[in-house]
């Protein structure tokens, strides 16, 4: 069996993003690691080189900025990522670039791809998730953030990446696949209010078409306010190994109220309801199972 990882990452350097933690977290997993570097001159294709591992495979691309309108040059990058991986692979691993898969989970995620590799009734893997905020002591637990989504693919190149490269279709159609016992960690919103908006700003270039929206947000106060959540609880796991340094040496302190609440009574109850039950009434899924 054959794995085969694969990212796109711009700016990692300026945005602040985790991806040297991102690729280090899936490297025991897989049997090669293509990094598709989009253009920028901010040290990122360095410090990918830095890692220093020779599984990495490092490619370069230049970003459409054509392809604005809701992330969709994320998933121009992801497909073009996705077509460099070794033709022999199986298995196709996408990790984002705040984006880190826990280790306590490898045992699990390689025996899920052995288990399911000669089925052609499955064409990826759900990992659960959780989302991290503000700092790595707080995760969201309301609705608005997804809990499950597919990471790794069957390498069959008619599966291509969809909307932002959030998930994974085939021809507009979601594609069937197995929830298996690995958790995937996002730290995208993780930073000190400062470089939050500073990543937001330059995110927007990416995600907004009109032009005085674009304006209009670049030239907006450069804090960003974390207080705007509508629910978040204490993180009382343990963070990935890759992570530890990262989190060690958190250099701002943010204090959010967890008991604080703000829910439509609609809302309110299918928050409650998946707290005692643990299942997530009505929820969109991104695949079929």
């Amino acid at each position: 069996m054959k794995i085969s990882g694969f990212t796109i990452i711009k700016n990692a350097v300026i945005s602040d993003y985790p991806i040297v933690e991102a690729i280090r977290s899936v490297l025991p997993v897989v049997d090669e690691m293509v990094v598709l570097v989009g253009d920028c001159n901010d040290g990122t294709r360095e410090l990918i080189a830095s890692i220093g591992d020779p599984k990495i495979k490092i490619f370069d691309s230049v970003w459409d900025q054509s392809l604005r309108q809701g992330g969709k040059v994320l998933a121009a990058e992801t497909d073009k990522a996705f077509q460099l991986i070794a033709p022999d692979a199986d298995w196709a691993f996408y990790i984002q670039g705040d984006e880190v898969a826990h280790e306590d989970y490898y045992r699990q995620i390689r025996e899920a791809c052995m288990a399911y590799k000669d089925d052609k009734s499955i064409d990826g893997l759900v990992f659960n998730y959780v989302h991290f905020y503000g700092t790595y002591r707080y995760i969201g637990d309301s609705r608005k953030w997804y809990n499950k989504e597919i990471r790794i693919i069957k390498n069959d190149k008619s599966i291509t990446a969809y909307r932002d490269a959030q998930g994974f279709r085939r021809n507009g159609k979601k594609i069937k696949c197995k929830l298996i016992d690995a958790y995937i960690y996002h730290y995208g919103w993780v930073k000190s209010p400062a470089q939050m908006k500073k990543k937001m700003k330059e995110s927007a270039k990416y995600w907004l078409d009109n032009d005085t929206d674009l304006n209009n947000f670049l030239q907006s106060e450069d804090i960003f306010n974390f207080d705007e959540f509508d629910s978040i609880e204490v993180f009382k796991g343990k963070h990935p190994a890759v992570m530890q340094q990262r989190v060690a040496s958190q250099s701002w302190t943010i204090e959010l109220d967890t008991s604080r609440k703000r829910f439509s009574f609609k809302k309110w109850f299918l928050y409650k309801f998946e707290k005692l039950t643990g299942i997530r009434l009505f929820s969109f899924r991104n695949y079929t199972t």
